[in-house]
């Protein structure tokens, strides 16, 4: 029979053995985090915006090449990070790389589902095939070489301020450029407006009482003081949209959904949209149809869409004054 103490010391002997070379793994830090969704999530939108006309639709097959090609490149990285041996180091970064994969995969997926098809089981399975490819030329390559470990730089500070500031600035431009490659239909049904593109300027004929989109014509502001004047001289104030998204319209001109108003009951209603200035142009249409978790996000504060980009820098900070807090310990231990 076998002694139960020797058994609870042999299965503690092995979790400590587990723990200890868990603890050896390194895992990517906010650094190396915010590199790759960086790369991932706004740059397919930025560079199609860059690249294209505003009227062509970005699909979704190109928004996925980047989280799939950019896997072997984050895999590699993690590969030459991991302790020498071969087998925990390829594991260990192909694992870590699938998973982020299928982050910004889901991203494509719930939150900003572009037009088009994309076949997303390939697109996993191909970035998982390339990330053991990325993580054995990595290990092949830097896996071997002799490491040093060194305190935590202040240029972190640096970096993780400068991703502070470049992720609050690419936040709203990424909900903005995601809303808008995640309408469905066509250009939205004009009812009139105000100004002089509206054909009758200052009023619109609402067919049935429910919500309607108020759209600011080609460079007006996208925060106008807009009112709905009607029903007994009511006056109804439209709700703003914080994240006005773009590219609605035709070829005459481009539309920017900037406020959503609603009247109670079908009739002609007048439209007063007051900017700083007197030739910008509204008008009252349909409004837009977005798919996905982005269609709630351009309604949200565009300070809380903001703070939300600039959190990797932040973490990036507070992730530096750790490292360096511990440094300073150990060199007061020893």
């Amino acid at each position: 029979m076998s002694n139960p103490f020797r058994t609870a010391r042999g299965l503690s002997s092995m979790i400590r053995v587990v723990e200890t070379r868990l603890m050896r793994l390194r895992l990517p830090g906010p650094g190396l985090l915010s590199a790759w969704f960086a790369a991932t999530v706004p740059a397919p939108l930025v560079v199609h915006e860059w690249t294209h006309r505003w009227e062509e639709d970005q699909p979704v097959s190109t928004a996925l090449w980047w989280p799939v090609l950019a896997s072997p490149l984050l895999a590699a990285v993690l590969a030459a990070r991991q302790p020498r041996r071969p087998a925990p180091a390829v594991g260990v970064s192909t694992l870590v790389t699938s998973v982020l994969l299928a982050a910004s995969l889901a991203f494509f997926r719930w939150v900003v589902p572009l037009t088009g098809d994309a076949r997303w089981g390939r697109a996993l399975l191909g970035g998982a095939a390339l990330a053991v490819v990325g993580a054995l030329i990595g290990y092949a390559a830097l896996g071997r070489l002799p490491r040093r470990a060194r305190p935590a730089s202040r240029r972190g500070y640096l970096v993780g301020g400068l991703a502070v500031v470049f992720g609050a600035l690419l936040a709203q431009p990424t909900v903005r450029l995601g809303a808008e490659g995640s309408t469905i239909g066509q250009p939205p049904r004009e009812y009139g407006g105000a100004g002089p593109y509206a054909t009758s300027a200052g009023r619109f004929t609402a067919p049935a009482a429910g919500a309607y989109a108020i759209f600011a014509v080609g460079f007006a502001p996208a925060d106008p003081d807009c009112r709905v004047t009607g029903g007994g001289s009511e006056v109804r104030a439209a709700e703003p949209v914080p994240v006005p998204p773009g590219g609605y319209g035709g070829d005459a001109a481009s539309f920017a959904w900037v406020a959503t108003v609603r009247v109670p009951a079908a009739g002609a209603w007048a439209l007063d949209c007051r900017t700083d200035d007197p030739e910008a142009s509204y008008v009252v249409g349909d409004v837009p149809e977005i798919r996905g978790a982005v269609g709630e996000l351009i309604h949200w504060p565009a300070g809380v869409i903001g703070l939300l980009g600039a959190v990797p820098g932040l973490l990036i900070v507070a992730d530096t004054a750790r490292r360096r807090r511990a440094s300073r310990t150990r060199a007061e231990v020893s």
